[in-house]
């Protein structure tokens, strides 16, 4: 599949990432990527969730990227999810390809190799499945063309599939919303500030598939990119997981039992004033095994304005960026890395213009 031109001046465009190329990592001591035990937000008192948010503030500033333990998501669900997401990969690939989002023209349904250029340079070598809030027929966004809100699409050929991965998509939510609470504390907001924002958000939860290579000779799994949404939360199977740590060093994230990872995504460094720093990562399957994951990219409602926290800028350091749509950010950044949506790069609606006008709406 022929990537389409990339203009390194457009307006709206991914986060540049100096050192994209090469596979290379090197391999670090786990300390250097915390581990949070987050237990807290489960039964703590406010003294607990406080001492909490601290680290993660610290984690969210010097790193961006964080492992959480205690974090309240069954194993068997985990487990369960898994062991389905397997078998539906191990189908043919005509089975498979019935489900394509270039298809569905949605962010619903299964991605193949080629269908995504996380880096818009290249190609990358996995496949994916896009689970979305469950929503019915008659939903107003879904009937007014959103790609991002509405039903998912479900395989009819592994019935448990859709019970199987949106019990995991659920659990993670509700582990999504405590994080959301965190980093509100983390950044001295009220706890429950980010919650009016989550009542409908177009989360997205993509269940990955990196084929086994000869780790003397591995591919890029996902090219080098920034996150879209507030921040991830990640299980993976197998290491691969490389982030760029802030001396521009591609160090490896390996799974740790018990935890997921999580990183900010750009949309929380546009409310901390770049405090939160939206990290650099990629995947390099090296670990010459067939490699799963699951991440649950943790939005806001589409409609969400993304303005400067009032605790993340003062006179000597004002707002960075102008309020932002939530949802037409992500919708052109997956102009850039989705193959089914690559033919409307440059002509959806600009985010930072779009939230002018959404503001000027609700204050007239």
């Amino acid at each position: 599949m022929k990537l389409p031109k990339y203009d390194e001046n457009a307006k709206v465009r991914p986060t540049d990432i100096v050192g994209r190329s090469g596979t290379e990592a090197r391999k670090i001591d786990f300390s250097d990527i915390p581990v949070i035990d987050i237990g807290a937000m489960l039964d703590g008192d406010d003294a607990a969730k406080a001492e909490t948010a601290a680290k993660v503030r610290e984690a969210a500033i010097n790193v961006g990227f964080f492992y959480v333990k205690n974090h309240g998501v069954p194993e068997d669900v985990i487990e369960t999810a898994r062991s389905t997401a397997e078998r539906f990969y191990a189908l043919p690939e005509d089975i498979k390809n019935r489900y394509d989002v270039m298809k569905t023209k949605r962010h619903k349904g299964y991605v193949p190799v080629g269908g995504l250029s996380a880096d818009p340079s290249i190609v990358d070598l996995q496949e994916g499945y896009e689970i979305g809030l469950e929503l019915p027929k008659d939903d107003p966004d879904y009937r007014e063309g959103s790609a991002l809100l509405g039903p998912n699409v479900w395989p009819e050929e592994l019935p448990e599939f859709q019970s199987d991965i949106y019990r995991y998509f659920e659990e993670s939510m509700e582990l999504g919303k405590r994080l959301y609470r965190l980093f509100a504390l983390a950044t001295a907001m009220p706890e429950d500030y980010f919650e009016p924002m989550v009542t409908k958000p177009c989360a997205q939860l993509r269940i990955l598939y990196y084929p086994e290579t000869d780790p003397k000779d591995a591919k890029i799994g996902i090219g080098a990119h920034t996150d879209y949404e507030s921040f991830t939360l990640l299980w993976q199977s197998e290491s691969g997981l490389q982030v760029q740590n802030r001396a521009g060093e591609w160090i490896e994230a390996p799974p740790i039992e018990g935890t997921f990872i999580v990183n900010i995504g750009d949309m929380m460094m546009r409310w901390t004033n770049d405090l939160f720093v939206s990290t650099p990562h990629r995947v390099v399957n090296t670990s010459g095994k067939k490699r799963y994951s699951m991440a649950l990219f943790f939005a806001a409602n589409h409609d969400t304005v993304v303005e400067c926290l009032p605790t993340c800028h003062n006179a000597n350091h004002p707002p960075k960026y102008p309020p932002t749509h939530f949802g037409y950010w992500i919708e052109n950044m997956h102009s850039y890395s989705y193959a089914y949506r690559w033919d409307e790069r440059g002509h959806l609606p600009d985010p930072e213009e779009a939230a002018q006008e959404l503001l000027a709406r609700r204050s007239g």
